[in-house]
């Protein structure tokens, strides 16, 4: 293990629990305890806990907050009522993705913004550079534990530990609130499953109470641990972009999809040259596909059309516990974006048959 890597408040308890631990973001994480595929099917069809602590937390006050939010952020902040969630994206100044986060407005100038774990250090310094306005920004990453509590069971798991009336917060809402007898949790509903549920933010000190509490309120339930493994299949199924594979410094939001999180209505950085690539057309697209033949897509195979010809690359894939078949997201030229236009994957040296699919990917 190299020295380096940093764990989370709760690793030995990962550990006893059998969690096999990797380094992954710069920090050792669990990612699994059992199987893949049986920790998947628990959070499609019961309730799963992610630790996922290792993601970073900057918290953004006073009058200028908004205004230094619009500035680095693609999506509308301005929009946002307090109790409400959004995501959104950095843009870089060259057409790329610093990093895809959420922005959550916690009072009238308070907002929190939830980073990738491997992108803290150049986020927190991409912001600070363009804080010109002179925001307050505080980064709490390493004083915050983060569990993602999904599956269709989560209310029932998690109601019998709060006061806050769970069922009634929206899909990208969240509360604030005493859970498990922390105090000032974040209760929010922002999951990156599809799988319904919650995410609890509490302080460190709170984090392994608020673990045990968890297991004790669910056990009737059959909660489980879910380590970092099944939140790739989860996640893929949804066609839910993960940052470093279907989203870089070197791809821009409209080629990934994400035009419906880049607004117009205001400037932000490289707001101009976006607007263009978006009225103008960008020559390639990240899509989802399914593969119609028996196979399993990795990331950088090649994407190639019916008479073999390269028009592409597999940024994610996997074989979809839920669907049993290989699937994946990945750039192809944009003549080929269109759901149903028939395509084949190169695996080693052969070529498997697939064909582009409008997301999600998981069909009932």
């Amino acid at each position: 293990m190299q020295q380096h890597t940093k764990r989370i408040t709760l690793h030995e308890t990962h550990v006893s629990l059998g969690g096999k631990m990797v380094p992954f973001a710069g920090f050792e994480m669990p990612v699994r305890y059992t199987s893949d595929i049986e920790e998947h099917r628990t959070v499609r069809e019961g309730v799963g806990v992610f630790d996922v602590s290792h993601m970073g937390e900057f918290f953004v006050r006073g009058p200028q907050a908004l205004a230094l939010i619009q500035r680095v952020t693609s999506n509308d902040a301005s929009l946002l009522e307090i109790g409400q969630a959004q995501y959104s994206c950095l843009p870089n100044d060259r057409g790329g993705i610093v990093d895809d986060l959420l922005v959550y407005k916690l009072a009238e100038e308070e907002y929190m913004l939830v980073v990738n774990a491997s992108n803290i250090e150049k986020d927190w310094d991409w912001i600070n550079q363009h804080n010109q306005m002179g925001a307050e920004l505080e980064n709490r990453s390493d004083e915050i534990s983060l569990f993602a509590v999904q599956g269709p069971k989560a209310i029932e798991a998690l109601q019998p530990l709060t006061e806050l009336d769970l069922g009634s917060i929206p899909f990208y809402h969240f509360k604030v609130g005493t859970f498990a007898g922390a105090q000032d949790v974040i209760v929010s509903a922002t999951g990156y499953t599809g799988a319904g549920g919650f995410e609890l933010y509490v302080k460190n000190d709170d984090a392994l109470a608020t673990w045990q509490a968890l297991f004790e309120s669910g056990k009737h339930l059959g909660i489980k641990p879910i380590g970092l493994g099944a939140r790739d299949t989860l996640r893929l199924e949804m066609g839910y972009c993960l940052y470093g594979n279907d989203i870089t410094d070197e791809t821009s939001p409209i080629e990934a999809g994400l035009g419906w999180i880049t607004k117009f209505s205001k400037e932000f950085i490289h707001s101009e040259q976006l607007k263009e690539q978006k009225a103008s057309g960008v020559t390639r697209k990240l899509v989802g596909f399914k593969l119609t033949e028996k196979g399993i897509p990795r990331s950088h195979y090649p994407i190639l059309d019916t008479a073999g010809n390269v028009i592409g690359e597999v940024t994610s894939g996997t074989q979809s516990p839920s669907m049993g078949i290989g699937i994946g997201l990945g750039y192809v030229e944009s003549a080929y974006a269109k759901p149903g236009t028939p395509i084949a994957i190169g695996i080693r040296n052969k070529t498997v048959q697939a064909v582009v699919q409008k997301l999600p990917l998981l069909t009932a």
